[in-house]
């Protein structure tokens, strides 16, 4: 488990930094980024980073669905999550094998899928 890393995209501080924490808590090694461009610097510049758990609505050149969207052509192997409080997706919108988490997600929830991957 120490071995997955995820990286957070979130542009509200404080849901970036409890997302951070309870991931962290779990023991798994955790990159922040408040945006997509930050999140892709962050993945071109990392190769350990297995899921990407981000927001769809942030500020700047893409949102987070879009930001999927163009991690998956680029990083296929990277796993997926999406979470919104407004937006509810329809799944044939987001990218192959993408999880989505309504917000405010369930703690427990998120754990558990980062649960599943990590034992894959």
């Amino acid at each position: 488990m120490a071995n997955t890393v995820v990286l957070v995209v979130e542009d509200e501080v404080i849901i970036r930094m409890n997302a951070v924490s309870v991931i962290e808590d779990a023991g798994y090694d955790v990159v922040e980024a408040a945006d997509a461009d930050e999140a892709v610097r962050h993945l071109e510049t990392r190769s350990d980073i297995r899921v990407v758990f981000s927001d769809i609505e942030m500020p700047g050149a893409m949102d987070g669905l879009k930001l999927l969207h163009a991690i998956r052509k680029r990083w296929p192997p990277v796993v997926l999550i999406l979470a919104s409080g407004r937006v509810s997706p329809a799944v044939v919108d987001m990218p192959s094998d993408t999880v989505f988490l309504p917000k405010p997600y369930q703690e427990a929830r998120l754990l558990e899928i980062l649960a599943g991957i990590a034992s894959e």
